[in-house]
Formats: structure tokens, sequence, C-alpha cells
């Protein structure tokens, strides 16, 4: 089991609440879960932010498409889509 440390944090009232219920339902400790739930915030977060700093490199590297182009193809997928499924009926 990876090493834990404590850290306070403030929620609202109406959070509390619904944690506690939580921790009821599923017999779990509001310590417990709390950690659980910032643990998948701030991975999820991370990925969001490692995803934004890989776009603004390609970006400074020049690896981008123009948004004209990228609509043009993506009108041509959906009338293309629109064609097949009318073949189709």
């Amino acid at each position: 089991m990876a090493a834990t440390e404590t850290m306070t944090i403030r929620v609202s009232a109406e959070t509390k609440r619904k944690l506690e219920r939580i921790a009821t339902d599923t017999r779990r400790s509001k310590s417990f879960l709390a950690g659980e739930a910032v643990s998948a915030y701030v991975d999820r977060e991370l990925e969001i932010i490692e995803g934004i700093k890989r776009g603004l490199g390609d970006v400074e590297a020049g690896r981008v498409v123009a948004h004209d182009q990228v609509t043009a193809e993506a009108r041509q997928i959906v009338a293309d889509a629109r064609l097949r499924k009318a073949g189709r009926g």
C-alpha cells in the first residue's frame, strides 16, 4: 500500500452529508471515499493538462490542420454517411 499523508479540506454541508450517505451505504470511511475522490479528480485534471500541453507543443511545431479543412472533411464524412444510409433504406 502506498504511503498516505493527512490533508484537511473544507466542503459544503451538503457535500459532507452526501459523503456520509455514501460512507454508510458502502461501509467505507468518509476519509477513504474523500481520498479516492481527490485522487480521481487529480488524475483526470493532470491528464487534461498534459493533453493541453501536447496540443500547444503541436501548435508550436506547426503540426496543425486549418479549421476550414477540418470542417470540410467533417461535412464530407457526414454527407458520405447519409448517402450510404439512403442507399440501404
